[in-house]
């Protein structure tokens, strides 16, 4: 029997989450390579990164170009392909706060995913006079960044841009440089017939009634061909991250 294949997606969304958005891609590579494609979670980002760097636990992962460059370099891991187009991380708060500018929030709460996210180091980036910064509010997710803005609980929040179309009484601040879409990337101890299988899949998807149907599911535009040559440099982001070397 073939050997299960373990899926990490970056921990954006919370756990249950992220399996129910993400079982629809494990569904499709399961049928495409044969192998059971399983769906592993992490908590947070501190948790995802720690299990990471141990360069075992994933063998296949689909995250942030910042991860997908770094593991590339030091880990050996194969880029597959990647979601088209390119994403950014917006600054947003309620109606209520009438915020305009991102100095505004110095001194008030933000709340954010913790590091290394990209969307942690897309903050400090902003505020980068340890002086005039935000407070920042730690939490697992972007959900739970937004819930916390709609609550009350905190002035604005940092979050995928795509992720606020479903939160129309968000208002947006300002909105970070772009980057490549995330990557789904292998593990070097991943076959290369498998990896080649998956490469082909995910590149065909928007091809096939099948494909096409689970791009339309996990809400994705489509997906397109990548290499490491495609996040090149973008593991600059995390330097002076703890444990990055």
């Amino acid at each position: 029997m073939a050997a299960d294949l373990r899926l990490v997606i970056q921990p954006v969304l919370p756990p249950a989450e992220t399996k129910k958005v993400f079982q629809p891609l494990a569904d499709y590579l399961t049928k495409k390579t044969g192998n059971k494609v399983v769906i592993v979670t992490a908590i947070n980002f501190l948790t995802y990164w720690e299990t990471m760097k141990k360069g075992d636990s994933y063998d296949l992962i689909l995250d942030a170009a910042h991860f997908t460059d770094y593991r590339a370099k030091k880990m050996g891991y194969v880029v597959l392909a990647k979601v088209s187009d390119v994403v950014s991380y917006s600054l947003v708060t309620n109606e209520a706060s009438a915020v305009l500018d991102a100095d505004e929030l110095i001194g008030k709460t933000v709340a954010t995913i913790g590091s290394p996210s990209l969307g942690a180091v897309r903050l400090e980036e902003m505020y980068p006079n340890p002086l005039r910064q935000p407070v920042i509010i730690e939490v697992d997710n972007s959900i739970a960044s937004i819930e916390k803005v709609e609550k009350g609980e905190s002035d604005a929040a940092i979050v995928p841009t795509p992720l606020i179309k479903r939160y129309p009484d968000l208002v947006m601040v300002t909105t970070t440089e772009q980057v490549p879409h995330m990557a789904l990337s292998a593990s070097p101890k991943v076959p290369k017939a498998i990896q080649n299988a998956i490469r082909k899949a995910m590149v065909d998807s928007s091809k096939t009634p099948e494909g096409q149907e689970m791009i339309k599911k996990i809400n994705f535009p489509s997906f397109e061909a990548a290499s490491s040559k495609t996040y090149n440099g973008y593991a600059s982001l995390l330097e002076g991250v703890w444990g990055y070397k």
